[in-house]
């Protein structure tokens, strides 16, 4: 029943997936969007997959720094390697990945993959803060372009009407304030019943987890290197987006303001719980496009192009660890059997195997 539940949550992801990608070429032209992929100038998109690389490599180094504070240090190319793996894993299986480059480090280390886990929470917590920063940023600093776009395209102006009455929408901010202080103080008084309660365990035991996780950042020996590297990760983002529209003439006048509302609403694209962020990035990166004036055929082989040379570039670099994985995995078991071999063979190792 397990798996026949996993299967199709696999299979609901996939057809949001493909919804969302049918929602963003419905009703264009198939041919004009073809003719932009085809015509773009790939120069600028390889020079960013080759910062890329880097910052796959940066990612890896923070990661190595989070395991040596929590005192399970590992070498930098196993680090590297199972990262990889896990991100070629979330290609297929949404998620999924960031339990698998936890145990791929465990295999190749030996760190525990909880301890593994932890840091990779903590990774997410930082990136999720970091982006949530840049959602600021980007509202902030192009204000009246998305104003101008969610009232006029999307809403037809009634977002107006709603600023010069606030009233009905402060009314119903006080409702849902209320509500949650209800919900707020329901959860206080039933605390001790809760407790008996095994999934409300679970999610007690993954709150206080995430907390460490957060806390365990404060042990890193060298804190301006971590950060250094998490805001190298976030520029590497930022130069494959912004690059990228130097690939298309409908999008080469875009500056620098507009590359970083791509970052920002294409990670919270590729943040969504399916495959490789096929569907919600395609979306979210046409829909910002389109508020800076570019058409949804020309946003849309952008964010194709985009989305597939990064796509390509982590099945390479991932399929590259997974052999290296997998060569390790078989010299380990090697080096054990020939250790084993050289052992003398006792009576007692007889009768013990005689009993297997």
């Amino acid at each position: 029943m397990k798996h026949l539940l996993t299967f199709l949550k696999y299979v609901l992801l996939l057809g949001i997936s493909g919804a969302l990608m049918w929602y963003a070429v419905r009703g264009q032209d198939l041919s004009q969007i073809g003719y932009y992929i085809r015509s773009a100038n790939y120069f600028w998109l390889g020079l960013s997959l080759i910062i890329s690389a880097l910052g796959y490599l940066s990612r890896a180094y923070r990661w190595q720094m989070q395991l040596t504070a929590s005192r399970t240090p590992a070498k930098f190319w196993q680090v590297y390697h199972a990262m990889m793996v896990g991100y070629l894993a979330n290609l297929v299986l949404p998620r999924a990945g960031e339990v698998i480059r936890c145990s791929v480090l465990r295999r190749t280390s030996g760190v525990p993959v909880q301890v593994a886990l932890g840091t990779v929470v903590t990774e997410r917590v930082i990136d999720v803060l970091v982006l949530l920063s840049l959602l600021g940023a980007t509202l902030l600093l192009d204000f009246n372009t998305f104003w101008g776009f969610f009232n006029d395209k999307l809403l037809g102006g009634k977002a107006d009407a709603i600023a010069r009455n606030p009233l009905p929408l402060l009314i119903a901010g006080l409702i849902a304030l209320l509500l949650l202080a209800g919900a707020g103080y329901t959860l206080f008084r039933n605390l001790e019943r809760l407790r008996q309660n095994a999934l409300f365990n679970k999610a007690a035991v993954f709150v206080k987890g995430l907390l460490a996780g957060i806390l365990s950042v404060l042990k890193l020996e060298h804190k301006w290197l971590f950060l250094l590297h998490t805001l190298f990760t976030w520029f590497v983002y930022y130069i494959l987006d912004y690059l990228a529209f130097f690939c298309f003439p409908e999008t080469y006048g875009l500056g620098a303001r507009a590359g970083l509302a791509v970052l920002t609403f294409g990670a919270f694209g590729m943040a969504a719980p399916v495959a490789g962020g096929i569907g919600p990035f395609h979306v979210l990166v046409q829909g910002i496009l389109l508020a800076y004036g570019i058409s949804k055929e020309a946003g849309i082989a952008y964010a194709l192009v985009v989305h597939g040379a990064q796509t390509l570039l982590v099945v390479l670099l991932g399929g590259i660890s997974f052999v290296a994985v997998a060569a390790a995995d078989k010299g380990t078991l090697a080096a054990e059997a020939e250790a084993l071999a050289d052992e003398p063979l006792t009576t007692e190792g007889l009768d013990e195997a005689r009993t297997q």
